[in-house]
């Protein structure tokens, strides 16, 4: 093991932990909400089961706003509200408020999608058996479309990540704070090399597991 990561092995572990409880409270999220969401903006859209302007409007305006922000205008502008839930603006349990917001958002866009590509035969073939609307959702959408959804949430974690890095530049801690303040503004160049190969190898791991999931239960 190079000297540099003996030197900083109990930092970069930690910074590792603190950008994985930040991606994972984001997935949480993304799963939790972001799921429900997206599946809500597909079924009140114009000719959709629950058909609904109204409420598909406020839904889609919501998911729009929130990722149009540049993430860090986003975290910045979210700052009273993160201070109000957690306490503080700073630190990794603050990152997690703007990330997890931002992660819901993403997610159910991608969620809508998937549902928009499951054929329109199979909810026609669902209606003529006198299935309920939930039954529909659970044992026909989610069931025709759940490679989509896993290679939606692949994409997202990807990208969360990638945000953890920022919000790392505002105190949020993990690979990118570490990367920056270890590597970057001590001048120790070979560290920073050595952070960004470990975010690389992460995410060709977590690549490559969402798509090998994605394709075993992709049955069509």
């Amino acid at each position: 093991m190079p000297e540099v990561l003996v030197q900083y092995q109990a930092e970069i572990w930690q910074s590792i932990g603190e950008t994985f409880m930040m991606v994972g409270v984001s997935i949480l999220f993304a799963i939790v909400l972001g799921l429900p969401l997206g599946t809500l903006l597909f079924l009140t859209r114009k000719g959709q089961l629950m058909e609904n302007r109204i409420i598909f409007s406020i839904l889609n305006l919501f998911v729009n706003i929130v990722r149009s922000f540049p993430f860090l205008l986003f975290v910045v502008f979210l700052i009273p509200f993160t201070r109000w839930i957690v306490g503080t603006a700073i630190g990794t349990a603050a990152a997690t408020v703007p990330m997890s917001i931002m992660a819901i958002a993403y997610y159910s866009r991608l969620v809508e999608q998937s549902l928009i590509d499951v054929p329109k035969g199979v909810i026609e073939a669902a209606i003529s058996m006198g299935v309920s609307i939930p039954e529909i959702v659970f044992k026909f959408l989610l069931v025709e479309a759940r490679s989509g959804l896993v290679l939606g949430l692949t994409t997202s974690t990807i990208s969360f990540i990638s945000y953890s890095t920022i919000v790392g530049v505002v105190g949020g801690g993990g690979i990118g704070d570490f990367a920056i303040r270890y590597g970057y503004q001590q001048f120790e160049t070979e560290l920073m090399i050595y952070m960004i190969i470990i975010m690389i190898i992460l995410v060709q791991l977590i690549q490559f597991t969402g798509t090998t999931v994605s394709k075993a239960i992709d049955k069509r």
